[in-house]
């Protein structure tokens, strides 16, 4: 069996309410929730809250609801235990999921393809986890920092390296990750060898943190669905 996992807690400080706020048409978390079921891979799509109405509004889309302890729901608790704890109490039995597919309530450019692919990756490469990632949009060897008005480049051996002879790099694109219900459950590393990535392409990728990025998700969103942006 493979369940989906999507944690939304109710305290989000930077935009209140991010997780059930109106995203171009729906509640946020309804993207991820429709994804999950598009994908046909689920046996269960769960939906790990401490909120009430967050509960109400995923069950409407047809998510289960399981009630999060307020201990796995403070600002700094990470993603791993709230999916082990998920994991552990879903009444499923351990040795009977196969995989558990985190899927985060910001994403509405989460697509089932894409979880389909990384699933097929997970298996195939008998990874521990297998998760979305992109390409950065510009060189990280070429970072600058500044501190206290000062400049300096964080790799300033590559000053004069073209930028088409610089490494490639990547980074999480915060939508979705595979694992097996041991890795989750004993704190594996996500970041790791163990792990293969998917490949988004940048325009499905936009981190919502702050109201700023919430108006750039939102233009991106109807410009990718040919709606008229003003």
């Amino acid at each position: 069996m493979n369940i989906a996992i999507i944690p939304a807690r109710g305290g989000s400080k930077r935009i209140p309410r991010k997780n059930i706020k109106n995203f171009c048409g729906q509640p946020l978390i309804a993207y991820s929730i429709k994804a999950a079921q598009e994908s046909e891979l689920f046996d269960k799509i769960i939906v790990s809250t401490d909120d009430e109405e967050i509960a109400k509004i995923a069950g409407s889309f047809g998510a289960q609801i399981l009630e999060r302890p307020k201990e796995l729901a403070d600002d700094f608790t990470p993603t791993i235990p709230v999916i082990a704890h998920a994991i552990e109490n879903c009444g499923i039995e351990l040795t009977d999921i196969k995989a558990a597919c985190c899927i985060y309530a910001t994403a509405p450019f989460v697509q089932a393809r894409f979880i389909q692919e990384a699933y097929e990756k997970l298996v195939k490469n008998k990874s521990l986890y297998s998760f979305s990632a992109t390409t950065f949009p510009f060189p990280i060897q070429r970072a600058i920092r500044v501190n206290d008005g000062k400049i300096a480049m964080f790799y300033p051996e590559h000053f004069n390296t073209r930028s088409q002879d610089l490494e490639e790099a990547y980074h999480d694109a915060g939508q979705f990750y595979w694992g097996t219900p041991e890795a989750w459950c004993e704190g594996k590393a996500i970041f790791a060898e163990h792990s293969t990535i998917t490949l988004l392409p940048r325009h499905l990728v936009q981190d919502i943190d702050t109201l700023e990025d919430w108006d750039r998700a939102e233009l991106m969103y109807k410009a990718l669905h040919n709606e008229n942006p003003n």
